[in-house]
């Protein structure tokens, strides 16, 4: 791919899970040991998909069954940059050399699908930059979106379109199903009204109470607008996030939410398993299609 100025363009946005393959180790750790784990590999049709667990403290290295019947970083990295090949031969033809693909941006915050999901976890950097990325992140996010911002071909929008039509046909982007994006989303919503994490919740706020904190549920501190201006961090949300990391902690509050989300997820599979093995079929016509590119 040339090098050029760039343009911000939706056309290989991919609503993906990060973090590679689906490789993990069995833990044990709550009722999480009460789901079937498997070893990692392609999901097998006439099964629904299971959840995963690396490092117990580490949510990062966490899977969702949903993960099974999406890309992976490296598939979503491949299918995105022989679109971008693509969309760049195109261009050429259409007269305009000087296009190039707008460059992916950087990663900002979580690094996984189950990173920061449930929230903050790492206490090292919470006492850094509360609940803000590290630093370099967003000052490299922000100067890749500037940068992407930015196109001194002189394509018109219509051409770029009709490109991207024309390379919709030969490699189509590898966006999860709608069936996916929805299950993935319904069980979220419905897994914080699951029980256990009702519970979990509950004891959090006791705890973060206690430290002289009144929220109600972890992501009412997360989502704390006093601290969502991304080039400022307080001592107050330095000060919120190291008590609500400690408080997450006694409450098991990340553990119990995936497991939570794990068991509606698999449920909800079940029920939609024709769709879901669908998916998982189209992903991997996609990702064929981008590798004979």
């Amino acid at each position: 791919m040339k090098m050029a100025s760039k343009v911000a363009v939706p056309l290989t946005a991919l609503m993906l899970a990060a973090g590679g393959g689906i490789t993990y180790y069995l833990t044990s750790n709550s009722r999480a040991d009460n789901l079937h784990h498997s070893v990692s590999g392609p999901v097998t049709e006439g099964r629904v998909a299971q959840a995963y667990v690396g490092d117990p403290d580490n949510p990062a290295t966490w899977k969702l069954p949903i993960e099974a019947y999406m890309a992976t970083k490296s598939q979503a990295s491949l299918v995105s940059n022989a679109r971008d090949d693509l969309i760049d031969q195109c261009m050429d033809k259409a007269g305009y050399p000087d296009w190039s693909a707008a460059p992916d941006l950087p990663k900002l915050g979580g690094k996984t699908l189950t990173d920061w999901r449930y929230g903050i976890h790492d206490a090292e950097l919470a006492a850094k930059r509360g609940y803000h990325p590290e630093a370099q992140e967003q000052q490299a996010y922000e100067a890749s979106l500037e940068e992407g911002a930015v196109d001194e071909s002189g394509a018109p929008d219509e051409t770029v379109k009709k490109c991207a039509s024309e390379v919709d046909g030969s490699v189509p982007t590898a966006q999860p199903a709608y069936i996916v994006q929805q299950v993935s989303g319904e069980a979220f919503g419905e897994s914080r009204k699951d029980p256990e994490v009702v519970a979990a919740f509950a004891q959090w706020s006791t705890c973060m109470h206690g430290k002289g904190y009144s929220y109600k549920e972890p992501m009412e501190a997360n989502d704390e607008p006093r601290f969502a201006d991304p080039n400022q961090v307080t001592q107050l949300e330095i000060d919120t996030a190291a008590a609500d990391i400690i408080c997450r902690n006694e409450a098991n509050v990340a553990r119990t939410w995936f497991d939570a989300e794990s068991r509606m997820q698999q449920t909800k599979i079940a029920e939609h398993l024709d769709e879901f093995n669908a998916a998982a079929n189209e992903t991997k016509r996609v990702v064929a299609k981008a590798r004979s590119v």
